[in-house]
């Protein structure tokens, strides 16, 4: 159970920026730092393997100032064997126990800070070096880091505690060391990943500022910020603890240890919702973990079960999203296993088809040719009438793909040049009539003549199938068919990466309102970043400014994918309630006193 913190806690501070979390070097500091300056090295050396030993078992108010700087030496330094070989691990579990153990001693001056810092320190030196995470399970720190898992403290500190169990559990030297709490550390991470930023909100960023609590604050800030910084830094870190959580699951499903506890359909739903926000644009997130469960048979049949999830996956698949590849891979993933690949097809096949033309992407080459591959291995069966799809639209949509990239290729390789020049004259021509036909305002007319110039456009003139493809997915957001101008629009993107540096700009803008007419603010507002980026890369920096237009696009979008809205909405939502319910017992209880009064007058009592 989290301890009932004080809103104060009897920490010596005049002020915010007392708080000393990067000390200065002074002469009235921990003995530690005189220790560091020591130039003979083997002296400095039995000095601080000496106060590690000793420091747990003092009572000193200066651990803070000590630990502060060991906090910041490990963040810049974590692969230095100097600190693991000298015992620092032992001497952080001694004192997070010692912090969870006795609350009294956590609560006294600063010592509140030390749970924090030890967990942090930890997780800096297991990050990368498989050695100093086998020196940190000897040195047992993974008992105390599962008590601030279980929230024995607060939120900032299983935020730290996450972490440090993730690097440990990511080598395969040390992950049955956490494994040996796999249950609990399974229901833990799930639980908090699902319901973080709600308690964040609650027990943080929707308090006054004066209800919030004061370590909290300058663990946040380091002691030197304002109210704007807090939120900001308490967002980012809110957004961490589900993605550390995250991690930590990851390192158990690619595994293929505890899937059935990690495969609970709630949960499944709930990823699809973890994007990392902002402030964690490459972090793996939901869509990581889902991903890692798609290389497993029990996860791609749980995965292949949820609708909602499926369409999740193809939705980033075709988005501007950092982990697009992870959504495409996972599709791919459910496709090729035949136990899966006919409860997902109708689904996946339509937004798939808009990506065969797809180059390299997340270091893997030929990403749409294997998009390709994988949507047709069975076409011929389908095309003979040996195999049957449940919807026609995936059947034509097949159809189409296979027409295009298998006997249209055909076709136009025994072409001559003079044929290929005379079907592009044919297609510009065709170009100039639904461009007539857009601005007299007859769209549906322009939507047939550009279909007619893609169809006769020869495949190696990329250029001008961009441009087709994105007019016409302009046409179809005018018919608010958003669908069909997504598909559109993606296409066009998907030429403008193979046949230009960058992409094409207008189409990053239509698919970004495409996806804004579907009510799909996050895959919206990466689009829209990604164009004025775009925007950007293209010109001259100077006297450069963001479109109005597009200003309040990411404006509309920012405020929708703001990782506490359901929280906040769902918080208000209840003080509300609450507060009619007081009400409301006022009201009844004035109506009684009235009833009791009457009652009394006539003498019925």
């Amino acid at each position: 159970m989290e301890y009932q913190l004080p809103q104060n806690p009897p920490i010596k501070a005049n002020s915010r920026n007392s708080i000393p979390a990067t000390p200065p070097h002074t002469n009235k500091c921990s003995c530690f730092f005189c220790i560091m300056s020591e130039t003979v090295p083997p002296l400095r050396r039995a000095k601080i393997a000496r106060y590690f030993k000793q420091m747990p078992l003092r009572d000193d108010q200066e651990h803070i100032l000590a630990l502060s700087g060991l906090w910041k030496i490990a963040v810049t330094n974590p692969n230095d064997p100097e600190f693991p070989s000298l015992g620092i691990f032992r001497c952080m579990a001694k004192l997070t126990q010692k912090g969870v153990n006795h609350k009294d001693w956590l609560l006294r001056c600063q010592n509140i800070y030390i749970p924090y810092y030890a967990a942090h320190i930890i997780g800096s030196y297991t990050m990368n070096k498989p050695k100093f995470a086998d020196k940190a399970v000897k040195s047992n720190v993974v008992q105390p880091l599962m008590e601030l898992l279980r929230g024995k403290v607060s939120w900032v500190e299983q935020r730290v505690a996450l972490r440090a169990l993730g690097h440990i559990a990511s080598h395969e030297a040390t992950f049955e060391a956490v494994a040996e709490h796999e249950a609990e550390v399974i229901e833990a991470a799930t639980g908090i990943a699902s319901t973080c930023l709600k308690e964040v909100y609650e027990k943080f960023v929707g308090l006054k500022e004066s209800e919030r609590l004061e370590y909290h604050r300058n663990l946040l800030t380091r002691g030197h910020g304002d109210l704007e910084l807090e939120n900001r830094k308490a967002e980012e870190w809110a957004s961490q603890l589900q993605c550390w959580s995250l991690y930590l699951l990851d390192c158990f499903a690619c595994r293929e240890r505890s899937l059935g506890l990690i495969c609970k359909k709630q949960f499944l739903k709930d990823l699809c919702g973890m994007w990392g926000g902002l402030s964690n644009p490459t972090s793996p997130a939901g869509i990581g973990l889902l991903r890692t469960l798609c290389h497993t048979q029990i996860g791609r049949e749980s995965v292949a079960d949820l609708e909602e999830v499926v369409v999740n996956l193809c939705n980033v698949s075709r988005s501007s999203d950092e982990r697009q590849h992870m959504a495409i891979d996972s599709l791919l993933q459910l496709l090729r296993d035949s136990v899966t690949r006919y409860k997902v097809i109708d689904i996946a096949v339509p937004a798939l088809a808009d990506l065969v033309e797809l180059r390299s992407m997340g270091g893997k080459p030929k990403v749409g040719q294997a998009i390709m591959q994988t949507l047709l291995q069975d076409y011929h069966k389908i095309r003979f009438g040996e195999l049957k799809l449940k919807s026609e639209k995936t059947k034509r949509t097949l159809k189409e793909l296979w027409d295009l990239k298998v006997e249209r290729v055909k076709r136009e390789s025994l072409m001559s040049e003079q044929e290929i020049r005379e079907k592009q004259v044919l297609a510009g021509i065709l170009k100039q009539e639904g461009n007539r036909e857009f601005g007299s305002g007859d769209i549906e007319k322009a939507v047939a003549k550009y279909a007619e110039a893609l169809d006769l456009c020869p495949l190696k003139t990329k250029k001008e199938r961009i441009v087709l493809h994105s007019n016409r997915a302009q046409c179809h957001l005018l018919l608010r068919d958003p669908e069909a101008a997504l598909s559109d629009a993606t296409r066009a993107l998907c030429l403008s990466n193979v046949a230009s540096a960058c992409l094409h700009s207008k189409s990053l803008w239509r698919r970004s309102q495409a996806y804004d007419m579907k009510g799909l603010a996050k895959e919206s507002l990466m689009d829209c970043f990604m164009f004025i980026s775009n925007r950007l890369g293209s010109r001259q920096t100077n006297g450069f400014k963001i479109p109005h237009y597009a200003a309040r696009m990411v404006n509309k979008q920012m405020n929708a994918t703001w990782i506490f809205a359901s929280a906040q909405s769902s918080w208000h939502g209840t003080r509300e309630e609450v507060k009619e319910l007081v009400v409301q017992n006022k009201i009844d209880s004035l109506k009684l006193r009235k009833k009791t009064r009457r009652r009394t007058s006539k003498g019925e009592w």
